[in-house]
């Protein structure tokens, strides 16, 4: 008998975003923390209104964006924006008005979503689906339009975003196949596949004889609570190990590479996953604020322009800006910069104040 084994092609998971939010998301690790980091942090960073130039803490916007509905608060109606961009590349915001003007604001589920393309291929409306119950949202040529979509940038697709996940969908199967092989191992007390080797006269057992054995296998020697038992052969048996040789167990550095890869489709420095043998940074802290500077502070300022562009009818004269100053993260830069500036002998005070984005000082009365 000669038995040749050849390498398959690789079965890939299905790319549709819900199926790879389920692969990834529900059942990765690596994808669920820098989901969560980037989402967290994110919401996390405080919102500055500006109209006419001066700061508005009291503004409609600022008070909407502290509270857009009765059901969640500021930073978990951001979380659920930035994570939906991260998984799927889409956010889809609603706004309910009253008298033309934003009164709540609601993230709706993108996988549920679909743009409806007009007749020169722009959107000319959303359907948003649950089960069999559709609404749609008209895009008017003139004025706000009900629904504010956020997507990253997709080459190939023009009306959905590109996610994230999906440029680590490979890395993603991998993973998660080295975990499933890990699993199935340990559930086969640790020890790698082997064979019985039949060595009577009459070279072949009897069917009988081969589901007898079969069955006590899998009773008693198969699976993590039969590990260490010895296994007794009798009647010509003999059990030959199939071992793996060094190369075939460079699954679990195949497993840290992908760990790497998915992290990297993500913008998340791998340091601050704990991934082993990841030392390019310097330290943590560094490694932390590259997070924050490349991937953080880009995503909100992308999406606060956004939301200036669709609440430009309602408020013409506002611009939205991150508040810098209270993110623990960058206060070595902050701290460094306010000593640059202050030890620069030929700026006036005023100068000074307008660098790092203060006003005049007002004058004693």
């Amino acid at each position: 008998m000669i038995a040749v084994h050849a390498l398959r092609q690789p079965r890939w998971s299905n790319r549709t975003g819900e199926e790879l939010t389920r692969q990834g998301y529900e059942r990765n690790a690596i994808v669920y923390r820098c989901v969560r980091l980037i989402a967290e942090n994110a919401a996390s960073v405080p919102w500055l209104v500006y109209e006419n130039g001066a700061d508005d803490e009291m503004h409609p916007l600022a008070r909407l964006m502290a509270r857009p509905n009765p059901n969640e608060a500021g930073p978990a109606f951001l979380e659920n924006l930035f994570s939906n961009l991260a998984l799927f590349g889409n956010a889809y915001i609603e706004a309910v008005s009253v008298d033309e003007n934003p009164r709540e604001l609601y993230s709706l589920r993108p996988d549920r979503m679909t743009v409806a393309p007009g007749p020169r291929g722009w959107p000319a409306a959303f359907e948003y689906r649950i089960g069999a119950d559709v609404v749609r949202y008209s895009v008017e040529l003139e004025g706000r339009s009900p629904i504010l979509h956020l997507k990253v940038f997709h080459p190939l697709d023009d009306h959905y975003g590109f996610a994230p996940i999906c440029a680590a969908q490979t890395s993603l199967d991998v993973h998660n196949a080295a975990s499933g092989w890990t699993k199935a191992l340990l559930d086969n007390s640790a020890r790698p596949s082997g064979a019985l080797v039949y060595a009577g006269s009459d070279g072949a057992l009897s069917d009988e004889q081969f589901e007898r054995l079969k069955a006590e296998l899998d009773e008693n020697f198969s699976g993590a609570r039969n590990a260490g038992r010895p296994l007794l052969l009798e009647g010509g048996l003999d059990w030959k190990p199939l071992s793996l040789s060094p190369k075939d167990m460079d699954f679990a550095q195949a497993k840290h590479d992908a760990a790497r890869e998915i992290a990297l489709a993500f913008g998340v420095p791998p340091l601050l996953l704990g991934l082993r043998g990841d030392n390019t940074y310097a330290n943590y802290a560094e490694a932390n604020r590259a997070f924050w500077r490349q991937t953080i502070i880009p995503l909100v300022q992308r999406t606060q322009k956004s939301f200036e562009a669709w609440l430009s009818n309602e408020w013409p004269d506002i611009s939205l800006a991150a508040d810098l100053d209270k993110l623990d993260a960058l206060a070595g830069e902050r701290e460094a910069e306010w000593r640059r500036i202050g030890a620069a002998s030929f700026l006036t005070d005023d100068e000074k104040r307008a660098a790092i984005g203060y006003g005049p000082a007002e004058a004693p009365r």
